[in-house]
């Protein structure tokens, strides 16, 4: 069977792009410190200065999706979840981690992994769920607070302004839900006086000057800090631009757990499962008993069964996810339906995803979506 293939280009007379440049790329779509404590992003084999040839697609990097990138000439896969989950102690292959690392290795091909990092933003896994589901007006189920933002704060002579506030927003500085370009400024007066060795834009060495400046105050998540502040020194004219960096406990909206949305119309329980089972692309789909109509829904790639309750709060009338034990479809108590449809049934659009946003990013070489049917689980009618 032929791959699926996006932009297939093989006249390498085009320029080059190195592994660094694409998975840059996708830190910026989610960002590696937006991953669980427990997870394994990022780089696994390979060397970001490698020279990319094409790039293979997949959920999961197994030995068969190895020989598949050999074949297909692809020196980069991009996984949805980390072969290497913990920590490797022994390299002999006794085990199918073992092996396809080995393999991977010896044919000088580079695994990237993109995992609880991409479900943790909203233009992620869940935010491609949603989207097959049809919901409308979704947000994030369980958003995460602490440590992901910060409050810059530049002082700027009056002139300066502009310039500085826009090299902070191109930084990814300003952006507060549906709005960008958001900050703050309040008028006052800075003093220095500068010594025999400095450079001064304005004043005299040896005297205080005061000069009229804005306080310029942008919000922006933590991962972008040090670009935005590189940004902001280019910018300012001062020999020594002053600046804060102050701790911000807000919760950040754009990332976190789950995702939460409306259908157009409310469905039948029953017609409900059919509508999930067809755009979700199911054989079988385990559920509870629900008997009211169904409009909104939560969901959660992979296994969501810790935001049941989350769910339940915010009134969900199903929430679509997967990996729920015994005990736990009894906690929905009617008051909501869990459509429990399979781990990697709820992820493998994930694959589609990340192959449209490498695809428009750089279009000059393929990114082929793997043919290999990586599901551990089979079903028996």
């Amino acid at each position: 069977k032929k791959p699926f293939c996006f932009n297939v280009i093989d006249d390498y007379t085009l320029p080059m792009k190195k592994i660094k440049q694409v998975t840059d790329f996708l830190e910026t779509l989610a960002p590696l410190s937006y991953q669980e404590s427990y997870d394994n992003c990022g780089l696994l084999t390979g060397q970001a200065d490698w020279e990319i040839k094409k790039i293979l697609i997949t959920l999961d990097c197994t030995e068969e999706v190895v020989d598949e990138a050999i074949a297909t000439g692809c020196n980069l896969i991009v996984a949805h979840h980390p072969i290497i989950f913990s920590g490797l102690k022994k390299l002999n292959g006794k085990t199918y981690v073992e092996r396809t690392i080995i393999k991977a290795i010896k044919n000088d091909i580079a695994i990237y992994a993109i995992h609880t990092n991409l479900d943790n933003v909203i233009t992620g896994v869940n935010a491609k769920i949603s989207a097959q589901l049809g919901l409308q007006h979704t947000k994030i189920l369980d958003v995460k607070s602490g440590g992901l933002l910060k409050k810059l704060v530049v002082y700027v002579p009056k002139n300066y302004l502009q310039v500085v506030q826009e090299a902070i927003f191109n930084a990814g500085g300003g952006n507060i839900g549906h709005y960008s370009e958001c900050s703050f400024f309040s008028e006052g007066v800075g003093t220095f006086k500068g010594n025999n060795q400095s450079n001064a834009f304005v004043g005299e060495k040896n005297k205080q000057h005061l000069e009229p400046e804005y306080k310029l105050e942008v919000l922006l998540p933590a991962h972008c800090l040090n670009k935005a502040l590189q940004a902001a020194q280019l910018a300012h004219p001062y020999e020594e631009m002053a600046y804060d960096v102050l701790p911000i406990n807000n919760a950040n909206p754009e990332v976190g757990s789950g995702m939460i949305g409306e259908l157009p119309e409310a469905l039948a329980a029953k017609d409900f499962l059919h509508h999930v089972k067809t755009s979700m692309n199911l054989q079988v789909i385990k559920f509870t008993p629900f008997d009211k109509p169904i409009k909104k829904v939560a969901v959660c790639g992979g296994s969501g069964s810790f935001l049941l309750g989350k769910a339940i709060a915010d009134q969900a009338d199903a929430f679509v996810s997967a990996d729920f034990k015994y005990h736990e479809y009894f906690d929905a108590e009617n008051r909501l339906m869990i459509a429990d449809i399979g781990h990697y049934e709820s992820e493998i659009f994930t694959i589609n995803l990340l192959a449209d946003k490498i695809s428009e990013k750089f279009p000059i070489f393929a990114v082929i979506l793997s043919n290999i049917n990586t599901n551990p689980i089979n079903y028996y009618f």
